[in-house]
Order: C-alpha cells, then structure tokens, then sequence
C-alpha cells in the first residue's frame, strides 16, 4: 500500500520502482555522510556556514538525484547539464573548496547507485587523507595571509620589504601591483606564510617604518591566486 503511493504516474512494467524503504536508508546514508563530511572541513579549513551546510546537504541531493534517474541516459545528461549551470552563479572558490565538493557529489553518486557501504567507505578514506593533509596546511594553523600595503610612488617597491620577509615570512610572493589615489600610491598584494611564533605586530610596526605610515592590511586565507 505504502509503495503504492509513491509510485509515479510515468511508472511502467520496464521500470523498476524504489521501494520506499530503500529510498528512505539511501537518504538518511547520504546524509550521515554529508555531516562527516561537513564536520571534517569545519576542521580543517575556515569554511563559511552555508557552505558547510550546503557540504552537508549535497550528498542526500545527489543521491535522490540518481535514484530517480534510475537508469535513463537522457535524464542523466539532463541532469548534468542541470548542475552545470550552478556554477555560473556563485562565486569562484579556492581548489580545496571545489574539491569539498566533488567528493560530497561523488559520495551522493555512488549512494545513489545503491552502493551504501562503497559511499561510507569512500568518504571516510577522503575525510582521513583531508585531515592528514591539513597538518602540513599553514593556512588551517592560521600562518597564510594576504599582505596589502600602500606606498608612495616615490619608492621603489621591487625588493623593498624583502629584508623583513625573510625576518618575519617562512615565503611570501607579489601577487598584484596596482596605482591607488589617481596614480599618486601604489597598493601591493603579497600571498605571505608567517614563521611559527612570529609577532603580526610587530611585523606591521617594521612594515609601517618603511612604507610612509600608510594603510597596511594583513588578512587571513588565500588570494584570488588560489582559486581556480
């Protein structure tokens, strides 16, 4: 009776139905991955709210997704082209960020064939090797920043600060040069790792001798040069 009524209008004896208990173990298995998921990049990463609650919700998604696909071809490159389009609207992430992704809608995929334990397995090897990586991350202890300091157009600016990189900075490039204040300033990028223990006071105080006393800002995370 109950399978009765989720069955589609569309259904015929080529199709095979989903019974609704299966449907149901499906989801709530894709859902309990998508939470580990979630949880182990709130870990290991300064990730947003929403997308971690997005993280946490794809896999369920995607896995409904195939399941009503049921083996249609052509509802599956529908589908694709479907998900395709959410790209162009929402902001260029970094690579980590892209690759939380991909593996939550590959873990949702393989639930969605019906391979639970092959999902579990899968996302639970990926969850390790994140958290391994991420103890050689600088960033998740907080040590990679984005430098922006202004400086007159008088200075030179090639090789200025070297001195205090190598006092302060494990390694640090130039990412961008650009003129400020019609022309009269120059604003340049750095994508920067702190040595462990080093005083961001401190640095900012030595910066500030050398640059005229002008806007200075240090940021947490990666540049736009990290994203892909």
């Amino acid at each position: 009776m109950l399978n009765s009524i989720f069955k589609g209008i569309f259904d015929s004896s080529a199709m095979t139905v989903i019974p609704i208990s299966d449907f149901l173990l499906c989801v709530a298995v894709a859902l309990v991955i998508g939470a580990g998921i979630a949880l182990t990049a709130s870990r290991r990463a300064n990730l947003s709210h929403s997308f971690l609650a997005a993280l946490a919700a794809l896999p369920a998604l995607v896995c409904v997704t195939i399941m009503m696909v049921n083996g249609n071809i052509g509802a599956g490159v529908a589908t694709a082209g479907a998900f395709s389009l959410v790209r162009f609207r929402s902001a260029p992430g970094t690579a980590k960020e892209i690759a939380l992704i991909f593996m939550a809608m590959v873990a949702g995929l393989v639930a969605g064939m019906g391979y639970l334990a092959y999902a579990a397995l899968f996302a639970l090897i990926l969850c390790v090797i994140f958290l391994l990586l991420g103890r050689f991350d600088p960033e998740a202890k907080g040590l990679t920043k984005t430098l922006r300091i202004t400086i007159p157009e008088d200075l030179d600016y090639d090789g200025v600060f070297d001195g205090l990189m190598k006092e302060y900075c494990k390694r640090w490039r130039l990412t961008q040069v650009k003129t400020v204040n019609m022309g009269s300033l120059f604003r340049l990028n750095y994508q920067l790792t702190l040595k462990d223990g080093a005083n961001e006071k401190a640095f900012i105080d030595a910066l500030r001798c050398h640059n005229g006393n002008l806007e200075i800002a240090l940021l947490q995370g990666e540049s736009v040069s990290s994203e892909l």
